[in-house]
């Protein structure tokens, strides 16, 4: 269970099971057995593929899926109780989401201050200092109040909406934040700029992010520890440094072998083919069965069996 002087939030064996068909049901194993603590004012990020799972962990988090097996501690609290519409408004308070595109995310017919009075609406926050308080979170963020509150989503870029749904973070105080694939539909000149006001405010106001990424680089740049996944497991973890340093699970070192370098040309004819990281990897079990996860060095751990 967390410790909460310690962590924001303690994951422990969790896993999700999808079950699919009608006359022959099928179940897909999304993620299995996954554990990891997040302490306050850090960014973890989940790395992997698309279908590793990552993103399932994010929507368990968030009480979009519940959990086959498995637990989520929130500052002590398994969120599995907290289940009745005041508890979950509480939760929602301090663990938000963001998402890859923010003009899902906002109703297309509703300017950006009235977005502003409906959350303090819906979380009966106090009034008498609306208008100084929404200022100061949209100036926090680098965003104009008299240019931004006035507009409609689709009057604003990419950037600016991702910009508004962290300025909503901070106006909440929030505890935890997800962000999945947060700049994945920016353009590379706003990329930089929303990663280094993630830090700031975690820096800032000690809130944690659990970054949720393909890109190794993405991952590299904003995270202290960093996590691995693939096929629903975690192979890889521990401190974001040491594992770019000496990366050991064949499958992490099939991502970084992936990246293309500055200065060199990128080989066409290399091929990363699902069958051969598959025989990679098994043969990489076989030959440590038993092991498990093993800390090879302080802060960095391997899966070495995934029994």
């Amino acid at each position: 269970m967390a410790e909460n002087d310690k962590y924001i939030m303690s994951i422990k064996n969790l896993t999700k099971v999808f079950k699919s068909g009608i006359f022959k049901v099928e179940y897909t194993v999304a993620v299995k057995d996954v554990s990891f603590d997040i302490k306050p004012g850090t960014v973890l990020s989940l790395i992997g593929e698309s279908g590793s799972g990552k993103t399932t962990i994010g929507k368990m988090i968030l009480k979009l899926l519940k959990p086959s097996d498995g637990h989520i501690y929130y500052k002590d609290r398994d969120i599995a109780g907290i289940d009745d519409k005041k508890e979950l408004k509480e939760y929602y308070k301090k663990v938000q989401g963001i998402f890859q595109d923010p003009f899902a995310t906002f109703n297309p017919l509703y300017r950006i201050d009235r977005v502003f009075d409906m959350l303090y609406n819906s979380f009966a926050y106090d009034k008498s200092n609306q208008e100084k308080r929404i200022n100061q979170v949209l100036n926090d963020v680098n965003l104009n109040p008299d240019r931004i509150l006035g507009k409609f989503p689709h009057q604003l870029s990419g950037g600016q909406l991702q910009r508004l749904l962290i300025a909503r973070a901070l106006l909440m105080d929030v505890d935890l934040l997800i962000a999945d694939e947060l700049i994945s539909m920016l353009d590379a000149s706003t990329r930089i700029g929303v990663l280094n006001l993630l830090l700031e405010l975690c820096k800032k106001n000690g809130m944690s992010v659990i970054f949720i990424t393909h890109d190794l680089n993405l991952g590299y740049y904003i995270s202290d520890e960093s996590l691995i996944m693939y096929k629903g497991r975690l192979v890889e973890r521990g401190n974001t440094k040491k594992i770019y340093e000496n990366p050991v699970h064949p499958y992490t070192q099939m991502l970084f072998e992936s990246v293309p370098e500055i200065g060199n040309r990128w080989d066409a004819t290399k091929e990363f083919l699902p069958e051969k990281i598959i025989d990679d990897v098994e043969d990489f079990y076989k030959d440590n069965a038993g092991k498990g996860f093993v800390e090879i060095e302080k802060g960095h751990s391997v899966l070495f069996s995934n029994k």
